[in-house]
């Protein structure tokens, strides 16, 4: 079966790289699934968007992503964030007082930062 090669890359790193059987972002046009042969485009990415990246063998690697944009070339697709984080790296506890404060001082972009670092980390909101 074919694969994507896929790149998740942050404003100061590249995150994650590596082949996938499909990615899975949210855009501000609404939700995306992206398979091999899918046709180019150039996406914003939603404000507080998770990207799921499925690899063969049933392996899934989900990154919280703040801004930037997602890009599906020949070559394969390319998420280009302001901030990248994969589940994996995040600090739950961190993250749930962050959603807290953010609740408490009404930030909604706060809120959606949080509430996509610890979706992606798996925890529920």
């Amino acid at each position: 079966m074919a694969e994507l090669h896929v790149e998740v890359v942050a404003v100061e790193s590249e995150v994650w790289r590596g082949e996938a059987r499909e990615v899975i972002a949210r855009t501000t046009e609404g939700e995306l699934g992206i398979l091999p042969g899918h046709a180019s485009l150039l996406g914003e990415l939603a404000p507080g968007a998770t990207v799921r990246i499925l690899q063969e063998g049933g392996q899934e690697v989900v990154a919280a992503v703040h801004g930037g944009f997602l890009s599906v070339t020949e070559e394969g697709v390319t998420i280009l964030a302001e901030v990248a984080e994969l589940g994996d790296d995040i600090d739950v506890g961190r993250a749930r007082t962050a959603l807290d404060n953010a609740r408490s001082e009404q930030d909604s972009a706060a809120q959606r930062r949080a509430e996509s670092r610890l979706a992606a980390a798996g925890e529920s909101v």
